[in-house]
Order: structure tokens, then C-alpha cells, then sequence
């Protein structure tokens, strides 16, 4: 089994000793240097990566999956001929405001597929990815065994750009000097709140051509899948067009089911490892983590998709209608306020506790209304 290396042991007690106020060994002759989310997942014009930064490098978030629910990490050593990753290990962490974004952590078992000259020799044997897996799994510290809505810290000796995204990952070696860290800063430290956005937001009307991509992808990170990439959302509003990938047990490539919003809107959904329960026949809503995979590593201007966790039934739009009455007298009038009673002649006027709001050269107050009668009077205030 590898053990943590120091200098990467120094990085993660010092993101600790930041954030919690906790005393940590001597770490005199090591600098940390953290990074935002929304830095490190810049893109270019073509959605490739702009980040230039250098390694080490912490971030900050929290989990928004459990281990286990994107990739299978079971063991399964193949040989580089067999062009077969093996074991896959993912989980995602989110930006704490004022920070936005998120970051994927991968990890894979024979990179050795994608190192080369191919050598088996580069690839995690099943017991040397055992030993990987449960070092990623449980903090070094504690033993916490890591689920979402653990606040942590990562240290990254490695990156690479994929698909239109940076994963923090070991850029396909496993040499010590590429492991990356994970450090508890705070066991259920929360979900953030999904934010709530349509289909409308993402993807433009479907022209007809399938030769050119709907996704709305803007490089300043400011609209469409950029702003909300790595993050927990809720999308309203969908309906399944397709259900063939709504199967738990399917590999990630085949976990994939399309919605529409009804509008000639379309998008991909991936289902995780754990069941959602029957695909819904109905509108529905769904949380999950915003994705991207354009299965490129020179483009990265479309391929977004929603990693379901959660499907909820369709918000129904409601109003609610109630008996109001709007009471106005001139602003001239300012030094009155408002009084209410049941009766003309009752001795019980009490003030109105709605504060007036100024429209043109009046003083308006909204009130609402009972079954009960109510007067009104104005009453110079001493």
C-alpha cells in the first residue's frame, strides 16, 4: 500500500487547520495555495481548459456523492490489449459561495491503456487498486468513512482536461508523486440547495439537424451548462422520451435516458448505480449534478447532461387568490398612519401593520381581507 507522501500530509492539515481553527503539526517550510472552483474549470472559446495553474494545489467543497452511485470501482485488472479501464472511481465536490462551480475527482485501475508504450506494468494491480480505493474512501486522519454532504479539502498533484471539463485525477499514472488527497474538514456539513432551472436554460429547440448541437454553451461561464457545471440542481419540468439507460445495473456509458420539456427541448440524464425506482411515465422533477462528457479532449462546447440522484413529482404551478383591498391617501399626508376596526363607531381602532409603499403621489397599503367587515380612518401620528 503507498502512504501518504509528507509534503501532500503538510498540504491537507494546513487546508484543515484553515478552516476548522485546529492545531496541526509544524508545517513551517510548506505553503499552501488553494484554488477556486470557478478558476480551475475555466475554458477557452472552443471549451477546452484556460486554467495555467501549477501542482500542488487545494480545493475546497462538498461531497455531492457517495463513493460509489456514479462508477463501478469493483476490481478488474486487464491487460492493456484488452483496452478495458477496469475499475473506475469518481465522486464530485461543490464550490462553497463565494466560490461557484464544481470539480469530478477520477480515478481508474489500467491506465495503461492510455499510457504509452502500454505497459501492464502502469496499470493497479487488484490489490495495489484495493488499497487506492480505500485510501480515497475514508479520511487519513479519522477514518471517516467520506458520503455526500461532507465538507473536505483536496490536494491535487495532477489534472487533466476531458470532455469539457478539468477532473482533479493522477493523470493516468500511478506513481506516489500523482496521488491526490482527501481531507474531512467537516463530517455532514450539508447538501447546498439545488438551484432551479428549465430545460430553456440549458439547450435551445431542437432544428432538426442532427449535425449541429443545441447546447447552450457560453465561454465566459456566465449562461447555459458553464454556469451550472459540477453543481446541484434541480431541473422542473422533464418528461422521458427515452428509457432504455433507467437501469441501475447498466455500465456508465449505457445509464443514459433523454427528457424533453415538451417545447422540442432535449436532453440527456444519466442514471446512477442505485435505484430511482421505475422510470416515470408522467412530468417529473430532478436533483442532481449538472455534467458535462463531450467525449472530447480538444472541444468542449456541448455534451451536458443531468446525473440524476433524485426524481420528484412535477411541482404544479398554484396561485393563491385572496380578498384584498388597497388603501391609498396622498403622500402629502405622510405624518398619518392607518388605523382598522370592525366597526364606525368601535373605541378598539388599531393601526395597520403593513407599511405603505409609495406609488406616484400616493401611499398605498395592501390589506387583506376577512369575512369580517373593516374600517379604515386615518390617525395623525404625535
Amino acid at each position: 500500500m503507498k502512504r501518504l507522501r509528507s509534503s501532500s500530509v503538510r498540504l491537507a492539515c494546513f487546508a484543515f487547520a484553515s478552516l476548522v481553527a485546529v492545531s496541526t503539526p509544524a508545517t513551517t517550510n510548506c505553503q499552501i495555495r488553494f484554488v477556486r472552483h470557478w478558476d480551475l474549470q475555466a475554458v477557452t472559446e472552443t471549451g477546452t481548459s484556460a486554467w495555467a495553474g501549477s501542482y500542488p494545489f487545494t480545493i475546497i467543497g462538498v461531497l455531492l456523492t457517495d463513493p460509489d452511485e456514479m462508477l463501478d470501482s469493483t476490481p478488474n485488472f486487464q491487460p492493456a490489449s484488452s483496452n478495458n479501464m477496469g475499475g473506475q472511481w469518481q465522486m464530485v465536490i461543490q464550490a462553497l459561495p463565494p466560490d461557484r462551480g464544481g470539480t469530478f475527482l477520477w480515478m481508474g485501475q489500467n491506465y495503461a491503456i492510455r499510457r504509452p508504450p502500454y505497459d501492464d506494468a502502469f496499470s493497479y494491480t487488484d490489490e495495489e487498486w484495493v488499497a487506492e480505493i480505500n485510501r480515497l474512501n475514508r479520511d487519513p486522519y479519522t477514518g471517516h468513512a467520506f458520503r455526500k454532504g461532507d465538507l473536505v479539502a483536496v490536494t491535487a498533484n495532477a489534472s487533466l482536461f476531458y470532455g469539457g471539463k478539468r477532473n482533479v485525477n493522477e493523470a493516468h499514472r500511478k506513481e506516489p508523486e500523482y496521488d491526490f488527497y482527501i481531507v474531512l474538514l467537516a463530517p455532514n456539513y450539508g447538501l447546498p440547495e439545488p438551484e432551479v432551472i428549465t430545460l430553456a436554460s440549458l439547450v435551445r429547440p431542437d432544428d432538426g439537424n442532427p449535425s449541429t448541437s443545441e447546447d447552450i454553451f457560453d465561454p465566459t461561464r456566465m449562461s447555459g451548462g458553464e454556469y451550472w457545471q459540477g453543481m446541484r440542481v434541480r431541473i422542473n419540468g422533464l418528461k422521458l422520451v427515452t428509457t432504455n439507460g433507467w437501469n441501475p445495473t447498466l455500465p456508465w456509458s449505457q445509464r443514459i435516458c433523454i427528457v424533453t420539456d415538451g417545447e422540442n427541448r432535449f436532453f440527456k440524464v444519466r442514471h446512477p448505480r442505485y435505484s430511482l425506482g421505475p422510470a416515470p411515465t408522467n412530468w417529473f422533477d430532478a436533483i442532481g449534478i449538472l455534467n458535462q462528457e463531450s467525449e472530447s479532449g480538444v472541444q468542449g462546447t456541448n455534451g451536458y447532461e443531468l446525473f440524476i440522484q433524485e426524481v420528484l413529482p412535477a411541482e404544479e404551478p398554484r396561485l393563491k387568490v385572496e380578498q384584498a383591498v388597497v388603501v391609498s391617501w396622498p403622500s402629502s399626508l405622510s405624518n398619518y398612519r392607518l388605523l382598522s376596526a370592525e366597526s364606525p363607531v368601535s373605541t378598539n381602532w388599531v393601526p395597520v401593520t403593513n407599511k405603505p409603499v409609495l406609488i406616484g403621489d400616493t401611499l398605498n397599503v395592501l390589506c387583506t381581507l376577512t369575512n369580517t367587515q373593516r374600517f379604515f380612518r386615518l390617525e395623525r401620528i404625535r
